[in-house]
């Protein structure tokens, strides 16, 4: 008979299980700092023996790690997606620009119509949330903090997908795009009239959304990432014109 005994489970390795799971989910973060031991103890209703057992197991299989003097945190394993050497390949080259936009047109696209469908009311709940900052903000805002929002608006979608996967990959490409690695983001959050016309895509993809209109929703994210797209073709040919204009004053002028 295909039966073996059932064995008591340690808590440790309860404790294990349920913070490798919030880690899959993305409810804790690359960076995260979990609470101290005493405290994260009785949360969890564990000794701390058993807590110091779980943790050093977290940190041997690489997805906690301890600094000295600050706690334990959530490791950064989103840079491990790409090599160095081809993250440095990206920044060098226009193409993976037009490429990156391109695949977050395809993924988000599917990640909003996924959302529609199988987000949770509390889901959508956070995605309003995030869009009533983006409307409410201060006027004098940065383009950085303009930003930051438009990746917490496009997060959020993600995570109401439901796909950890998915989750987990773009929170990796949204790390690049943070650190410059395809194209500056105060590009798209330098002009008043950029940021009306930013703030209505983001309504129609919030409005579908929160009518749970899937096909709406993923074709307000093409026509949104279609606009990006527009705007930094336009922003590189501006570029190279300014170029070529600056090579003829320095030519006129000598």
């Amino acid at each position: 008979m295909p039966f073996t005994a059932v064995q008591s489970e340690k808590l440790s390795a309860a404790v294990v299980r349920q913070v490798e799971e919030l880690i899959l989910r993305g409810v804790l973060r690359p960076g995260e700092r979990l609470p101290s031991e005493r405290e994260l103890a009785e949360r969890l209703g564990v000794s701390r023996p058993s807590l110091r057992d779980a943790i050093s197991a977290l940190q041997n299989s690489g997805l906690l790690t301890a600094k000295p003097g600050a706690g334990v945190f959530v490791a950064d394993v989103l840079g491990s997606a790409f090599a160095p050497a081809l993250t440095q390949l990206f920044a060098r080259h226009d193409e993976a620009v037009f490429d990156y936009l391109s695949f977050r047109r395809d993924m988000e696209g599917l990640a909003a119509e996924r959302a529609a469908r199988l987000g949770s009311d509390t889901d959508l709940k956070v995605v309003q949330a995030v869009f009533l900052k983006m409307e409410t903000a201060d006027p004098k805002r940065t383009p950085e903090d303009e930003a930051q929002l438009d990746a917490q608006f496009h997060m959020a979608i993600i995570e109401a997908s439901h796909n950890v996967v998915m989750l987990h990959m773009m929170r990796s490409m949204y790390e690049l795009l943070r650190e410059g690695v395809f194209y500056n983001r105060r590009v798209m959050f330098n002009q008043q009239t950029t940021q009306q016309v930013l703030l209505d895509q983001h309504r129609a993809i919030n409005d579908a959304l929160q009518t749970r209109d899937g096909g709406a929703a993923k074709n307000a994210i093409h026509a949104h990432m279609d606009y990006v797209e527009a705007s930094l073709r336009d922003h590189h040919k501006a570029q190279r014109n300014e170029k070529v204009a600056q090579q003829r004053l320095d030519h006129a002028t000598k």
